[in-house]
């Protein structure tokens, strides 16, 4: 029998952090797959924090509100800075 007279411990293992890039790249083909502008529809979001600007479609829209709006914006920003070469 456990000593009661104890605290004791449990430590819970947090899953892999999901990235912007991962979620932009899950959210964007879900959209395209229902038929719906990408571009469009994320920017919608991002505008206004309106969730259902994304489809529930492959859970896009649980998925990208887990990121704050401001870090989509910085991953965006980042990447098409490095693409076109300013870095």
């Amino acid at each position: 029998m456990k000593d009661l007279s104890s605290t004791q411990f449990f430590q819970v293992e947090s899953g892999p952090q999901i990235q912007a890039k991962d979620i932009l790249e899950i959210v964007y083909k879900a959209l395209s797959e229902k038929g719906y502008n990408p571009v469009n529809q994320i920017v919608g979001y991002i505008m206004s924090g309106d969730p259902t600007y994304i489809t529930s479609h492959n859970g896009a829209r649980s998925l990208i509100m887990k990121m704050e709006r401001d870090e989509l914006v910085e991953e965006m920003l980042k990447t098409y800075i490095e693409h076109n070469g300013w870095v």
